[in-house]
């Protein structure tokens, strides 16, 4: 590398510098101050070697009439002036000013070896559905079922010794209480996707119970009930909200998560910032804007736009995205869908994993129609990793768990040498309102919840109590433990995570297999299969039907007779989407309280 350097006492000063290879042990630059050659150690490829060509570059400073100075770096046969001015911005904007020396270290690299390896990001973690009270009646049964299925399972549990005994010494077991949010470690629920909530408050004999809860598994119509243990409040409500709040982000939202954009009366900005072509040399220009008036509505919108051009090699322009503050984790959906006015052109997304600069970027195309609003939806699963326009065969699988930044581009090339058949130069314009993660149709339930029949009961007018279940007639008695019920169903309704609220009737140790009856508006009595409930609760993980619905269920068989099976030729296992299809959303029993709940 030689570099020349002309120092004038002129208001405007030229620095020739002739980089011929890598020969960047003999370092020699211009000193003078007023002519440093500024670059970033983190660019796609460094300025002073455009598309990996060697080049003669000008640097002009002019020192203006305000004492300011204007660079502009122009090249040799017959380039277009590169605004360098420009280019430093870009730098500021993304990273902050590097340092010389960080420079040329990073130049000595690009130069003298092969391209730096891709980061590589772990593997996605296995679905796993997270099993709260597993050591109980309905929650065992649950943890067992789940695996004879193959189905990854976690438990939360508060005693670990006894839940090794119950359910195996190799169980995928974390020790936490849900009526304590500090016990509920985030790390505690990495990979896990569904939730089967079957924990309850405790509820025993007055005067005591055998070893093996004899008393208790006939059910609470058999003896004098007590609670046992941590109160109603505690783990029906309180619990309720601290294991929505710990699984919540790893669950997702029904109507999905909002990255960016305007949203009714919500709004949400990222930090987005021109990343053009100029830093390859090039001279396209784009900026992100907020149009007070553009939007769908006649609201306001994000607007992303340009003029693009293919001089000095360039021809493509972006905005990007500052890293996020923190990782944004978006395992729970399965893509991101845009709100746009399309102009006909096809763009892309650029979902980046790491924190660095230049690294892979999973990347995937897209088209708009003209002069329409639409909704696009890029699926996770259709992003490439790609790394300076080329895939990456090698690069582990996107991890939704870790995005780090977005950035949206209008590009004259595809990959792996492909043009951009829709690519145009001149100026373009794409308002964008909105960005969201979005989880695919159909959409099954994420968080199952064993509640209990009766909880709208104790405040409902003109009920006779007397021919009500012993929960209901006790409800104060019992410390509110239906009232509690209920505002804990109601948490879960108001989450917006996909749900299912299960409100079985009396509790039994019978076989699973009799007929049942669903029902809605929390009006029957009756009794019902522990084990059919946790099948029931298993099924439902995957049906599109038990979506965002609460409903009561018993069997047809009274108390006064007992439920058998011949273990040798069991009933069928039933088809819940027959009783779930029939189900309707948004009934919970609430409808027929005609006065303000019990104040507790």
């Amino acid at each position: 590398m030689e570099a020349f350097c002309t120092t004038q006492s002129s208001s405007a000063s030229t620095s020739l510098l002739n980089f011929q290879g890598p020969e960047l042990a003999r370092r020699k630059f211009c000193k003078n101050s007023s002519h440093t050659i500024l670059a970033s150690p983190t660019l796609p490829k460094p300025f002073l070697q455009i598309y990996g060509r060697p080049q003669t570059l000008i640097y002009t400073s002019t020192r203006l009439s305000s004492g300011t100075h204007r660079a502009a770096i122009s090249a040799e046969a017959g380039r277009q002036n590169w605004d360098f001015g420009r280019f430093v911005k870009t730098l500021y904007f993304f990273n902050g000013f590097p340092s010389p020396a960080k420079f040329f270290d990073f130049l000595a690299e690009k130069l003298s070896g092969p391209s730096p390896s891709v980061m590589v990001n772990s593997m996605r973690t296995s679905d796993i559905v997270l099993v709260a009270g597993a050591t109980g009646g309905v929650g065992r049964r649950v943890v067992d079922i789940l695996r004879k299925k193959g189905i990854p399972v976690r438990v939360l549990v508060r005693n670990e010794e006894k839940a090794r005994r119950m359910l195996g010494s190799d169980v995928d077991l974390v020790v936490g209480d849900i009526t304590k949010d500090s016990t509920l470690i985030p790390e505690y629920f990495k990979g896990v996707k569904k939730v089967i909530n079957a924990a309850s408050v405790i509820v025993g004999p007055k005067e005591g119970d055998t070893p093996d809860r004899a008393k208790y598994s006939q059910g609470v119509k058999f003896f004098e009930p007590e609670i046992k243990g941590d109160s109603p409040e505690k783990v029906e409500y309180l619990g309720m909200r601290n294991l929505i709040k710990a699984v919540k982000d790893n669950l997702g939202l029904r109507r999905g998560r909002l990255l960016f954009g305007f949203e009714g009366n919500n709004y949400r900005q990222l930090p987005w910032g021109a990343l053009d072509d100029v830093v390859m040399g090039g001279v396209s220009e784009s900026t992100y804007q907020i149009d007070p008036s553009g939007g769908e509505n006649g609201g306001p919108t994000g607007v992303f736009k340009g003029v693009v051009s293919t001089t000095n090699n360039g021809g493509f322009t972006s905005i990007r995205t500052k890293n996020f503050s923190e990782p944004e984790n978006l395992s729970a959906y399965d893509g991101l869908e845009f709100r746009l006015k399309g102009d006909g052109r096809r763009y892309k997304i650029i979902v980046r994993t790491s924190s660095d600069w230049d690294t892979v970027g999973y990347t995937s195309g897209f088209d708009t129609e003209k002069g329409k609003w639409q909704s696009i939806q890029v699926p996770f699963s259709s992003l490439r990793p790609v790394f300076r326009a080329r895939t990456v065969s090698d690069a582990p699988p996107f991890d939704p768990s870790i995005v780090a930044s977005l950035q949206l581009m209008f590009s004259k090339f595809e990959y792996d040498g492909k043009l951009n058949e829709t690519f145009v130069e001149g100026p373009f314009e794409l308002p964008v309102s909105s960005i969201r993660a979005y989880i695919k149709d159909p959409i099954t339930p994420r968080f199952v919840h064993v509640s209990s029949a009766g909880v709208t009961r104790p405040e409902r007018p003109g009920l006779d109590l007397s021919k009500q279940p012993p929960a209901v007639r006790l409800n104060k008695e019992l410390d509110f433990i239906l009232t509690f019920k209920l505002k804990g169903e109601d948490l879960l309704r108001e989450s917006g995570i996909p749900y299912l609220i299960v409100r079985p009737c009396a509790l039994t140790e019978e076989p699973a297999g009799a007929d049942l009856i669903f029902d809605q508006g929390d009006n029957i009595t009756g009794k019902i299969s522990r084990e059919e409930i946790a099948r029931m609760c298993v099924a439902a993980l995957d049906s599109p039907y038990a979506c965002d619905k609460t409903f009561e269920v018993k069997s047809v068989i009274p108390f006064s007779e007992p439920f058998t099976v011949d273990p040798a030729n069991p009933p069928p296992e039933k088809d819940y989407d027959i009783y779930f299809k029939n189900l309707k959303e948004g009934i919970t029993g609430k409808e027929a309280l005609q006065q303000d709940p019990v104040s507790v």
